[in-house]
């Protein structure tokens, strides 16, 4: 089967399609047909990314498909369902699927919104509702919220009954998510929206924070918080990975500091809330109270042009590859 590999050397990465070994599903896993496979920033970064120097691996991490065969124990799928998860190796004609990060691809939604579901919804369900304690009627800030976990940050925020605050370098991008439900658009890409995120919540400051930019803008976040305000640091796309905190207003406000990352998480730990995420979320996806954002599908053979175009950061949502012939 065809199956996409990068390769980590010298500060650089390449990229190859290879013809490997057929997959074999083991005990708990489903080898699954890949129809659609998303793309996620944090794979391709080098240095502090997923992949580091070394011998080259099969990349993408999501995806969306249909079961061609199951390991011994899955009763969950059988052969001909349709079914987005976690996929290691997902740029690839075929992929296995770990029955526990599984689930059902809704019946509203095409392959290619599905798959970018499994990685992202998940990581902000954990930001969101898990850690982040997300109430009705309370403030999100989303600095970066035109990114593809700043879509889903601020679809499934709207989802859950809150108001949202997003900053992006893009005024256009703005325009767009305000037709998706951003209450405040800030056009900057600078840490310089205390002012009017003060303004914007009478005062009091914002309840969450999903910081998908990273260092840069970490002080000015903290500057924005409410009183029991919760931050999450989901990415540093700003390349900027040391930041100072303002620990008396840690400590007077009462502040929660968190990070959200599957890097270091084992299958046991990643498995073990996506049953919440299906009971909770799942329903108001099949509802159609949130549908992810792609903003462009590419076939498979383009793989260097997705990640070019991914790199060029001209897109809002999510970028997806569409399965091979």
């Amino acid at each position: 089967m065809k199956s996409y590999w990068m390769q980590v050397k010298d500060n650089h990465a390449t990229i190859e399609l290879r013809d490997v070994e057929a997959l074999v599903p083991g005990p708990g896993q489903m080898l699954v047909r890949v129809r659609a496979a998303s793309l996620n920033r944090g794979e391709f970064i080098l240095n502090h990314g997923l992949h580091k120097p070394g011998a080259p691996k099969p990349i993408g991490i999501e995806a969306a498909g249909i079961v061609v065969a199951c390991g011994a124990g899955v009763t969950a799928f059988k052969p001909g369902d349709r079914v987005m998860g976690r996929c290691p190796g997902a740029f690839a004609e075929y992929g296995l699927m770990d029955e526990r990060e599984a689930m059902p691809v809704p019946a509203r939604l095409t392959f290619e919104q599905a798959s970018s579901i499994p990685l992202v919804f998940l990581v902000v369900h954990d930001m969101l509702v898990l850690q982040g304690r997300l109430q009705p009627g309370q403030w999100v800030l989303i600095p970066g919220v035109s990114s593809g976990v700043g879509v889903a940050s601020l679809l499934m925020a709207k989802a859950l009954g809150a108001k949202v605050i997003g900053t992006s370098g893009s005024q256009e991008k703005l325009d767009r998510l305000l037709a998706l439900g951003l209450d405040v658009g800030l056009c900057t890409r600078q840490p310089d929206f205390h002012d009017a995120v003060m303004k914007a919540t009478g005062g009091n400051g914002v309840n969450l924070v999903v910081n998908t930019v990273g260092g840069s803008v970490f002080a000015e976040c903290i500057r924005c918080m409410a009183f029991e305000g919760r931050l999450a640091t989901v990415g540093y796309v700003d390349n900027t990975l040391k930041a100072e905190i303002d620990i008396e207003a840690l400590h007077a406000k009462r502040l929660t500091l968190f990070g959200v990352s599957n890097k270091l998480r084992s299958a046991d730990q990643r498995a073990e809330f996506v049953p919440a995420f299906k009971a909770h979320i799942l329903p108001l996806m099949e509802a159609g109270h949130m549908t992810p954002v792609v903003d462009r599908v590419f076939p498979f053979e383009q793989m260097e042009q997705a990640k070019a175009f991914m790199d060029a950061n001209q897109h809002l949502g999510k970028i997806v590859l569409s399965g091979s012939v």
